[in-house]
């Protein structure tokens, strides 16, 4: 059974750092492309930022320099650093996996709040 299981959301001041984690199981992790999306409210979900199988990251250009994107694929595990948040970073993040041979899961979505 394939189990995306985003952690690490909440409630945070403008220009303060959260660190989210998906924890995944039921999949071979190492071989899929880790990727998290966001949805803000009233607007289209919006990819923020891939990490490839071999390491190589991607990001949406509104949170380049402030979110890392990372793996680790002894703990089958793939996490996003967000620092210097802003308001409107506020969105649910989604985990997502994808291979190429049609393999897509999505976790359940983390609420990230920015706000003072």
């Amino acid at each position: 059974q394939v189990q995306l299981v985003e952690s690490g959301g909440g409630l945070v001041q403008p220009g303060g750092s959260l660190r989210l984690s998906c924890t995944t199981s039921g999949f071979t992790f190492s071989t899929y492309v880790m990727r998290w999306y966001r949805r803000a409210p009233g607007k289209e979900r919006e990819l923020v930022a891939s990490i490839f199988s071999a390491g190589g990251t991607n990001y949406a250009d509104s949170v380049k320099g402030r979110f890392t994107i990372s793996r680790d694929n002894a703990k089958n595990t793939v996490y996003l650093q967000m620092n210097s948040l802003k308001p409107e970073d506020t969105a649910v993040y989604y985990c997502n996996a994808f291979h190429s041979t049609g393999g897509i899961y999505w976790g359940q979505g983390t609420q990230v709040s920015v706000s003072s």
